[in-house]
């Protein structure tokens, strides 16, 4: 059988940009090499595309970008072209065709729709969310407006914008009357809770928003839900395979980066530890997610159960966590798809598009 010459993006512009480095060390360790003829092309944080040919472990501590055998890589936008130019130190260069595209690459310019319009342009498939979809899933602003649209529940928000004529008295004023204390601050655009904090008072709110807008131009601020966190995989184009409903149970405010990646006062438990009924409840609103926001290849789908069982929304990410830790992997080997397996079924459905 005929390998599948698979290009696997990593790194990035993004404050993620580690996380991804752990996400790519993760995938490409479960890689069922006798299908796939790889191609590791790295981002780095300043922007320059590289060709890579080392170990994994050099990945995961970002000394990559050090290997001699580096070179820079285009990803020609020529439909013609389905391919990358590598560039040689000698001015010549060679074009690499390949199949399929995997982007491990989570948050700004890798999971917000703008690399997504890149390949696309290019003609190559590629795993995960088209342009469109990765946009508005990534902006939790437009996440607001279009499942609030298709009804989902949601907690009551606003939307804060970074302006020079900004007043914080004012806006505090007007969360707290809209709102009510404690709030949640978010930058619209980010993720691994990059930005995020919870105020409950006005210094700690005009304190949330200055950090938050490190992270992005947008603030979102929602209401504090009495609530634990849950949140389902959901893999496909058209046929869905819904994965396990996981539990977070974080002993800080909030899942933070620490207990996210290095589970510090936190653990996930998958199964959830919820009724049967709630689990269907929940997988029902995670496809309703999916199918308004028109998801494909796979998402992740978070949510909260209130004391008195109720759902709400959260957020969704359109490139999970692909590390050891990473809930999306968990909760699909859950229903009997381990990684390996779970790789290649999301280059099937990048190919069936």
């Amino acid at each position: 059988m005929k390998k599948i010459k698979l290009a696997i993006i990593f790194g990035g512009q993004s404050s993620e940009y580690p996380v991804s480095l752990h996400s790519s060390g993760s995938l490409i360790h479960n890689l069922d090499m006798d299908k796939y003829d790889v191609l590791l092309v790295g981002i780095t944080k300043d922007g320059r595309w590289l060709s890579y040919e080392g170990d994994i472990e050099s990945i995961e501590h970002d000394t990559w970008q050090q290997n001699p055998t580096c070179e820079d890589m285009i990803l020609s936008p020529a439909a013609q072209g389905k391919g990358f130019l590598k560039l040689h130190k000698d001015g010549s260069y060679e074009r690499i065709e390949v199949d399929c595209i995997f982007p491990v690459l989570h948050g700004k310019y890798g999971e917000d729709g703008t690399i997504q319009g890149i390949f696309e342009m290019s003609g190559i498939p590629y795993v995960g969310c088209n342009t469109m979809s990765s946009a508005i899933s990534m902006d939790k602003e437009m996440t607001h407006i279009v499942c609030g649209h298709a009804g989902i529940e949601m907690a009551p928000f606003m939307c804060v914008k970074n302006q020079s004529n900004l007043h914080y008295d004012e806006i505090y004023e007007e969360a707290v009357r809209k709102i009510g204390l404690p709030i949640f601050m978010k930058p619209a655009c980010a993720g691994s809770s990059f930005g995020i904090s919870k105020a409950h008072n006005k210094d700690e709110f005009i304190n949330g928003l200055v950090s938050g807008f490190q992270y992005d131009r947008k603030m979102i601020l929602e209401k504090t839900i009495d609530c634990f966190e849950i949140g389902c995989a959901v893999m496909g184009n058209e046929v869905l395979t819904v994965g396990s409903i996981d539990e977070i149970q974080t002993g800080a405010e909030f899942f933070d980066y620490e207990g996210k990646y290095n589970l510090v006062d936190s653990a996930i438990y998958c199964p959830a530890r919820i009724s049967e009924e709630h689990a269907a409840a929940a997988k029902a609103m995670a496809v309703k997610v999916y199918q308004a926001m028109d998801c494909k290849g796979m998402a992740r789908v978070d949510m909260f159960i209130t004391k008195e069982g109720n759902l709400i929304f959260n957020e969704l990410n359109t490139i999970p966590g692909f590390t050891a830790t990473s809930r999306y992997p968990s909760m699909m080997k859950d229903i009997g798809i381990d990684f390996t397996m779970l790789i290649d079924k999301l280059v099937e459905l990048a190919l069936e598009k």
